[in-house]
């Protein structure tokens, strides 16, 4: 492992909060100030593919880039917030129905936070 792909490693397993690649580029730039951003989408790529960290994808919003230990999220359907959910592990129901075509899932469960309902429930009070 490079010293890039290493603290870009680092940088996405301590963050929780699904950085874009751009953000990680900024953190990274704080330790290697020549490193440049399409040396952090080559990292992003190959921790992906090795399976060490995962991109999340989201509709009309820039990829983030997670962690792989189990968990779901959460999206606002308002402001797209994401967030971390812990939920049943579905892998053993989903290989029961599937069989041994089943390689991985990757759960997303949209809904209105609670700042867009306050904010919702407050503009039709006003």
């Amino acid at each position: 492992m490079t010293k890039y792909e290493k603290k870009i490693y680092d940088i996405v397993n301590a963050s929780r909060k699904h950085l874009t690649a751009d953000q990680i580029y900024t953190e990274l730039k704080k330790e290697y100030p020549a490193v440049s951003l399409a040396t952090v989408y080559n990292n992003l790529s190959k921790l992906c593919d090795t399976g060490l960290i995962r991109k999340v994808t989201l509709e009309d919003s820039p990829d983030r880039y997670d962690r792989t230990e189990k968990h779901d999220h959460l999206i606002c359907q308002k402001c797209g917030k994401l967030s971390d959910i812990c939920l049943d592990d579905l892998t053993h129901q989903l290989k029961t129905q599937l069989g041994d075509n089943f390689l991985s899932y990757d759960l997303k469960v949209f809904y209105i936070c609670p700042d867009c309902r306050k904010r919702s429930s407050s503009k039709t009070t006003v």
